[in-house]
């Protein structure tokens, strides 16, 4: 039991969320629709796990463990990046004119 959109449901054990994009013929598919408007695809006949997660942005492909670990963690020092010099002088022309108008 669950409160899906205000209502109260019993029926069903899990949300069901369509994906945004049909995973059968590529059509896009409303939130609150139940099935596909193009092909009528639907939970029971498409709508895998797999086609849900497709809507997270993960990228496909091989995770490299160690490779994120020695960019993350290594203790190679990184340089931080400088102010453009178009910053300071934005400050400059600020305080400039703030003394300006504080001496006026």
């Amino acid at each position: 039991m669950y409160l899906v959109l205000g209502k109260l449901n019993t029926k069903n054990s899990k949300l069901s969320v369509p994906p945004e994009t049909c995973p059968h013929c590529g059509a896009s598919v409303p939130n609150n629709a139940k099935v596909c408007p193009e092909c009528g695809a639907d939970e029971t006949t498409g709508w895998s796990d797999s086609a849900k997660a497709n809507q997270l942005g993960i990228p496909e492909g091989n995770f490299d463990y160690d490779r994120f670990v020695q960019e993350e963690f290594s203790t190679a020092r990184v340089k931080p990046q400088s102010v453009h010099w178009i910053w300071w002088l934005t400050a400059l022309l600020l305080v400039l004119m703030f003394l300006f108008f504080w001496f006026r």
